[in-house]
């Protein structure tokens, strides 16, 4: 039928002439007709599926939900192990390139496309005004949330919120069968309408959800949970439902081995727990088709309302036309603070490269890069990148995560700049973060037992000093934790042995 009107369309358009104007609007309208007819056919075929999909999804529901234990939590690694290397006088590299040849490397993490609906959600054509003499409510009901301190609208009737007797297998699928019917489909569709438009990772959209669903179902009921747990679901998220003592909750699948957080090995897939630890859970093992695992990658910047706050200067008596006192985003801090620590492939260097793979927010851009390519301007290539470095090793003060966080924490570039204190994963993840975004350089993450490092493929001129070998390729260790005044590229710092590292390449 679709291209029986294409066709007709383009017979209409070559052979005009040939018609009559009126039989020539005639035709058009004809297969418009048929198009639109289509369309609609295939948009409640879409819909059927979906709901029977759904009916069959909360028949399975009523079956009684299995008890389970918990697998060990995966403990956060430890850091901060080595103290910072303090040079109080200026050094010149080795005098010789020192390499070290490496034949594998550690691939990144590469990003997967988002999770997408079994089939296309549909928005609802808004009904036609009605001529009444006064109105008597909007046509059509939506609904105001924040998340991140950003504001966000959905289409949602609250006349059609969901509620439970009881957290239970049969009062859970009939909710389920419910939502399942057109009346969510608008929710569905807004949902993912915000995470393309806010560029939403997984995890954001994850929270973006919570957010939504509190605001319509109240903080903390098991109704907000089911209503979370059904649009994350129908967005094509793989995800499981449990309860414990009258507490109804969602575990989530990842592919990631996140940190401190309880997982359930189901089916082969890790599934974490979505807001506390449990031990033991009553778990449905039902599975949606085509269901995908969340990733903590993140390949965009969540582009979240804007709440200046004001950051902590850092300066260096030894590079003083590169200064930063900037004005972060809170709302985009409050993401970061969110955002789970984990590592894939079950290698902790994998962690720091999420970390320093994401790109840095335009607003940070806007107040550093200006600067900083002012500040190198009419250097050579090896000249500008010890500049930068020396700023992180002399600008950025160090700090033991340890001792301010209680625990290990890598910082994003823009929390790095903002917190007053950093150690080495954070000198390591901004350093290469603005190497290659101001020079164009190839970086790579270089860890040591209890350090984490930058090395720099140098393109130009003939530096020299200690180098990783990468396919023929030369990465010079450029360490951002050799403090006082500092080291240049090609200095490994005391008692770290270039044969016990291990490379990355970002």
């Amino acid at each position: 039928m679709k291209h029986k009107w294409i066709i007709g369309l383009v017979i209409g358009l070559t052979c005009g002439s040939a018609f009559a104007q009126t039989d020539y609007e005639e035709f058009i309208k004809q297969n418009q007709q048929e198009y639109t007819s289509f369309n609609e056919t295939n948009k409640k075929e879409y819909d059927e599926f979906r709901k029977k999909i759904n009916q069959e999804y909360a028949d399975f529901l009523r079956n009684p939900w299995k008890q389970r234990k918990a697998d060990p939590v995966i403990k956060r690694p430890k850091g901060d192990t080595i103290p910072p290397v303090i040079i109080k006088k200026e050094i010149e590299p080795a005098p010789k390139p020192v390499p070290q040849p490496f034949e594998e490397i550690l691939p990144t993490p590469q990003p997967k496309p988002q999770p997408q609906p079994i089939k296309p959600i549909y928005e609802i054509p808004d009904p036609k005004p009605t001529p009444e003499p006064e109105p008597v409510k909007p046509l059509v009901a939506t609904h105001d949330f924040e998340f991140y301190g950003t504001k966000a609208t959905v289409r949602f009737d609250r006349e059609n919120r969901i509620s439970l007797s009881s957290v239970s297998e049969l009062p859970i699928a009939d909710a389920w069968v419910r939502m399942s019917g057109r009346e969510y489909n608008n929710l569905i569709y807004d949902c993912l309408q915000l995470r393309r438009d806010h560029k939403l990772n997984d995890w954001a959209y994850l929270m973006m959800l919570k957010a939504m669903a509190e605001s319509i179902q109240g903080v903390g009921t098991p109704e907000a949970t089911l209503l979370m747990a059904y649009v994350y679901c129908q967005s094509g998220y793989k995800m499981r439902l449990a309860y414990d003592n009258g507490k109804l909750l969602m575990l989530y699948a990842s592919d990631h081995l996140i940190y401190n957080i309880t997982y359930y090995l189901i089916d082969g897939s890790k599934f974490y727990i979505f807001g506390g630890n449990r031990d033991g859970l009553n778990i449905s093992n039902v599975k949606f088709p085509k269901e995908q695992s969340l990733s903590l990658i993140i390949t965009e910047v969540p582009l979240l309302d804007m709440a200046e706050i004001k950051g902590s200067p850092h300066n260096s008596k030894y590079i003083t036309d590169i200064h930063t006192e900037i004005t972060a985003n809170k709302n985009l801090l409050a993401f970061y603070d969110s955002y789970p620590a984990s590592m894939y492939g079950n290698d902790q260097l994998t962690q720091w490269a999420m970390y320093a793979n994401m790109p840095m927010p335009e607003h940070i851009k806007d107040q550093l890069y200006p600067m900083i390519r002012q500040a190198i301007q009419g250097l050579t290539q090896l000249e500008a990148a010890n500049k930068i470095l020396r700023f992180v090793q002399t600008g950025l003060v160090y700090g033991y995560d340890n001792q301010i966080w209680g625990y290990d924490r890598a910082f994003f570039p823009e929390e790095t700049l903002y917190y007053p204190y950093s150690d080495c994963e954070d000198h390591s993840i901004i350093l290469s973060r603005i190497i290659r975004d101001i020079l164009g350089l190839k970086c790579a993450l270089v860890l040591y037992p209890g350090h984490l490092a930058t090395a720099i493929e140098i393109t130009e001129g003939e530096p020299t000093g200690d180098y990783f070998l990468v396919n023929g390729r030369r990465f010079f260790i450029a360490d951002g934790t050799i403090t006082g005044c500092g080291a240049p590229i090609g200095r490994t710092m005391n008692k770290m042995n270039n044969n016990q590292a291990r490379l990355i390449v970002l």
